[in-house]
């Protein structure tokens, strides 16, 4: 046999997995499609794919973030064959949303056990404990509760939803940025997902420091980082029984860590 009969042939097509969610997955008509495309296509192909295949994405484009893997992409980035590409309309700004999921699945963080999605009720208790030591004197909690109105409008509950293996990965993340950048500081910060009832949490936010000026301020970046970075939709539920999402701030890569955060 000759050295060139044992060359494998190069793939003509990829084979792609694209999600679509919130608006985008509406507009995909399905939450997830398989595409196949000519090998060494980048996103900006598949983009013109999708447009010819489903017009209604069209006008979400302006507004829609795509991530490659789990990680945010550009129109230049290069598709391989089996990855995952992730169409992420603009998120909540704030809390989390359920699904269905064991342990590994939600994310959490091995170190506190707690960081991370679930879909039962949460416990800020549990999040306190995980964050506590006799070294740190200043304990804040953050609790976000689903409000019984929104805009003049009365409202019966959300539903939360999520890309769920990159928003966990987005919440350790963070939790992992803020206790390198304080001395002896550990953060919790736990998203519940699914159907949350009014006046029940639906994201807890939990820091503990030797001093309170850096848990305040670690407790104040954790949220702003995950209102802005992690990918979690929720659609409002009316008291008329009508329905909408609530899509207000386009996605962004994830902000540096800090190189400090100060002690008092």
């Amino acid at each position: 046999m000759s050295a060139w009969a044992s060359i494998e042939p190069v793939a003509e097509t990829i084979r792609v997995r694209v999600l679509g969610f919130a608006t985008a997955g509406e507009a995909l008509g399905a939450g997830e499609i398989a595409i196949e495309m000519p090998a060494g296509s980048r996103v900006e192909d598949l983009r013109r794919r999708l447009d010819a295949d489903h017009p209604g994405l069209a006008p979400l484009w302006p507004r829609l973030a795509v991530a490659v893997d789990g990680e945010l992409a550009a129109a230049a980035t290069l598709l391989t064959d089996g990855c995952e590409v992730a169409l992420l309309p603009p998120v909540s700004g704030g809390s989390a949303d359920p699904e269905t999921a064991d342990p590994d699945d939600a994310g959490v963080d091995p170190g506190t056990g707690i960081t991370g999605l679930t879909d039962d009720p949460l416990d800020p208790a549990r999040a306190v404990a995980a964050v506590a030591g006799p070294g740190r004197g200043a304990v804040v909690v953050f609790l976000g509760t689903v409000r019984d109105h929104h805009q003049g409008r009365k409202v019966a509950g959300l539903a939360y939803s999520a890309y769920r293996p990159m928003a966990a990965a987005v919440l350790r993340r963070i939790a992992a940025d803020l206790e390198a950048a304080g001395e002896d500081l550990r953060a919790a910060i736990v998203h519940r997902l699914g159907e949350v009832p009014v006046g029940e949490p639906s994201v807890v936010v939990a820091i503990a420091s030797p001093h309170r000026a850096a848990a305040y301020e670690a407790s104040r970046t954790a949220l702003e980082r995950l209102k802005a970075e992690a990918p979690i939709w929720k659609r409002e539920r009316y008291a008329d029984g009508s329905e909408a999402w609530r899509e207000e701030e386009p996605l962004t890569a994830p902000a540096p860590a800090a190189s400090g955060t100060p002690a008092r």
